[in-house]
């Protein structure tokens, strides 16, 4: 696919005019999914897509279009069509005043092979595992593929093998959440992973302890932490926020800090997303946003960076992050529960918002497996709770450690294609959660 994308970016640049720039994207992929409902197959299919978008720059002024690509035939045709009708268009359109692109050719070259079984081979090992429990969920693998090329000659491609298998285990009307993503399908680790789960789910068969509002000690799960990243990726680190003052942070851009062990990073090196973006400008190794508890720096997009007087460091349009990090602790997994003493275990979070966004006061609900822990055993499961807290407390003055171990987790979402979001964090040790019912 490599070979064949280029080739046609070759093609369509041979038809420009001198004072014309093309830009062309790639997003593709080749994926397996498999859905299992009651510890069974319900739906397995297979998707191929290739997304091309097309876009040319004149005099300041630009257009674009997105196409299906066919067959290797058919597809240089379709393309100059596509190109000739942007072209046309040009003279109509306003100049664009944020327009930037990157106009040093920055090219690169990265694949990461996975070890991925055949999707029979997935199926025979999860129906095993499961033997007849009413395991849910759906498996996503394969390969994903993104390239970039334009008139300047600059040429970037990046292809990643990997999977997500987003799953749940249910029984007597509760459930418990599981995810194994990664890069090579490991059947030892998923059966582990399965096996606790059913452990987990076997506690929720007692009987709910309901546990009054106000501040309890809490222990949030990487998958808890994974939630909170999540909110903070909308506009929390984002160049444009920062300029106009609308960052849920803007106490830390005032001189407000988390706690020193909090250190937040965009980067790479373990995530699927390519390490460049739609204009050409090609991503640093690592953007640290929060630095030992303080603010660092922002992600700029290139329009950000052209409205504001900024430098773009390759983040996308909407200045989220797409391989966050956050820094290990010192607190042993194993460890957990007498650390915590007696407290909430907290597997999972939703529906997350900003009850005040100035102060960056979160409000969300606790989800799936939540437990009450007294001296350093789970007695009984805990129906959801709502809490109401800053990150200010959370991850400042209440934060008491972070896991040693971190989880690398891969968002399954697969609007339009596969994500290529992915986040490697810690669990949560927390003095106190403020509950508000």
């Amino acid at each position: 696919m490599k070979q064949r994308f280029f080739e046609l970016a070759g093609r369509l640049e041979r038809g420009l005019a001198a004072d014309e720039t093309l830009l062309l994207g790639l997003d593709a992929e080749r994926s397996d999914f498999v859905r299992f409902n009651r510890g069974r197959v319900r739906q397995a299919g297979s998707v191929e897509q290739r997304t091309l978008e097309l876009r040319i720059v004149r005099a300041g002024r630009q257009a674009s279009t997105t196409l299906e690509l066919g067959d290797a035939a058919g597809d240089p045709a379709l393309a100059a069509e596509a190109l000739a009708a942007l072209r046309d268009s040009l003279d109509a359109l306003p100049e664009d005043p944020w327009l930037l692109i990157n106009e040093t050719p920055a090219s690169t070259d990265t694949a990461r092979r996975g070890a991925l079984p055949a999707p029979d081979t997935v199926i025979d090992q999860v129906v095993g595992a499961a033997n007849g429990r009413d395991l849910v969920g759906i498996y996503a693998g394969g390969t994903i593929l993104r390239g970039f090329a334009n008139s300047l000659g600059q040429r970037n491609w990046h292809e990643v093998d990997s999977f997500n298998f987003d799953w749940s285990l249910h029984g007597a009307g509760r459930a418990v959440k599981g995810m194994t993503a990664g890069f090579e399908w490991d059947r030892t680790q998923f059966g582990e992973q399965l096996e606790a789960a059913a452990r987990a789910l076997a506690l929720l068969e007692a009987a709910p302890r309901t546990i009054a509002p106000g501040e309890v000690r809490a222990y949030l799960a990487p998958r808890a932490m994974e939630e909170l990243m999540g909110l903070l990726a909308w506009d929390a680190f984002s160049g444009r926020a920062h300029a106009t003052k609308q960052s849920p942070l803007l106490r830390m851009a005032q001189g407000a800090t988390l706690a020193p062990a909090i250190t937040l990073r965009e980067t790479g090196a373990d995530g699927i997303a390519p390490p460049f973006q739609a204009d050409g400008f090609v991503k640093p190794p690592s953007v640290t946003l929060i630095d030992a508890g303080r603010l660092g720096a922002a992600l700029v997009a290139p329009r950000t960076a052209k409205e504001y007087g900024l430098e773009p460091n390759g983040a996308e349009a909407g200045e989220s992050p797409e391989s966050l990090e956050l820094g290990a602790g010192t607190l042993a997994q194993d460890d957990v529960l007498a650390a915590l003493d007696t407290g909430l275990y907290i597997g999972n979070l939703w529906y997350l918002n900003y009850s005040d966004r100035a102060a960056c006061r979160i409000t969300g609900m606790t989800r799936f497996a939540t437990f009450w822990v007294e001296g350093g055993r789970i007695v009984a499961p805990v129906g959801a709770m709502r809490f109401d807290d800053t990150i200010y407390r959370m991850l400042g003055e209440n934060l008491e450690a972070l896991t040693r171990e971190r989880e690398l987790l891969l968002d399954p979402s697969t609007y339009e294609g596969r994500s290529t979001a992915s986040a490697r964090l810690p669990g949560a040790l927390l003095r106190a959660l403020r509950f508000t019912l």
